[in-house]
């Protein structure tokens, strides 16, 4: 094949895709972004520090597009005893790489013979989002919330990340998703230190609950089918599910105080 030449009205510049169309050459498979509609997409996830540790909080919802393509979709995942990890995104190559992520932190403990220390889990998973990058450019964005406790430390910790898989540690509170800056705001205003376990679950319920009054990918509590949001606590007995009685009972509770205001 010849080296193609172009006058300069039609040189296509550093644009490979636009010299591979002035060529008439099939384009890249990575000319453009996926169609949302072809894969399914969850939000929001929440983080938030308290006395005993640390609790993840993610709504049901998933979407295709403007479509609701699942209802009870599970956000928040143990990737081992005293962590977790909360998906936002795309949710197929999500769920994918937690499922690695749990797998590589068993393998480890079994062959060192103890488990990696937390800032090491968050620096794997840090790993494997900037591994996704290359899928995140065409459209199938991962990113997660980690959060564990810090057995040597004796405290919960909580870490956010971009797509390029920078890695920053939160003080307090990380919400990732289209709905975090509302579930964000929430749990900002509602914060304090040292609150107990009853005290945070109801302040992630509320974060939740106000990110699906204003953000229509995020999926609020359903008494009818009896969906409420995965709701985990990571304390120093390990990762701890709240159960959906106990989080039907604060969501009444919210419906009542909103009904009474």
């Amino acid at each position: 094949m010849n080296l193609p030449l172009f006058r300069v009205q039609d040189d296509p510049g550093p644009d490979f895709n636009r010299l591979l169309a002035s060529s008439r050459v099939a384009p890249s498979p990575i000319d453009g972004a996926l169609d949302p509609h072809d894969y399914r997409h969850g939000t929001t996830c929440v983080a938030i520090r308290f006395a005993d540790g640390v609790l993840l909080a993610g709504d049901r919802r998933a979407t295709s597009g403007n479509l609701i393509s699942h209802r009870t979709l599970e956000k928040v995942f143990p990737a081992d005893r005293h962590s977790g990890v909360a998906i936002a995104g795309a949710a197929g190559p999500a769920i994918e790489m937690v499922k690695l992520f749990q797998l590589q932190l068993e393998h480890y403990e079994k062959v060192e013979g103890t488990a990696l220390s937390l800032e090491g889990k968050a620096n794997q998973l840090s790993q494997m989002i900037r591994g996704n990058l290359p899928m995140a450019m065409q459209g199938l964005v991962v990113v997660p919330i980690f959060a564990g406790f810090d057995l040597t430390r004796g405290e919960g910790r909580l870490y956010e990340f971009d797509v390029t898989g920078g890695r920053y540690e939160e003080a307090d509170h990380a919400s990732t998703g289209s709905g975090g800056l509302h579930a964000s705001t929430v749990v900002k205003l509602g914060y304090r230190q040292g609150m107990d376990v009853g005290d945070v679950t109801e302040l992630a319920v509320e974060a939740l609950f106000e990110a699906a009054d204003e953000d229509s990918a995020t999926g609020g509590p359903d008494p009818i089918r009896g969906i409420y949001p995965i709701v985990a606590t990571i304390t120093a007995d390990g990762y701890t599910r709240i159960s959906d009685d106990d989080l039907a009972a604060h969501t009444q509770a919210l419906i009542a105080r909103r009904q009474g205001n």
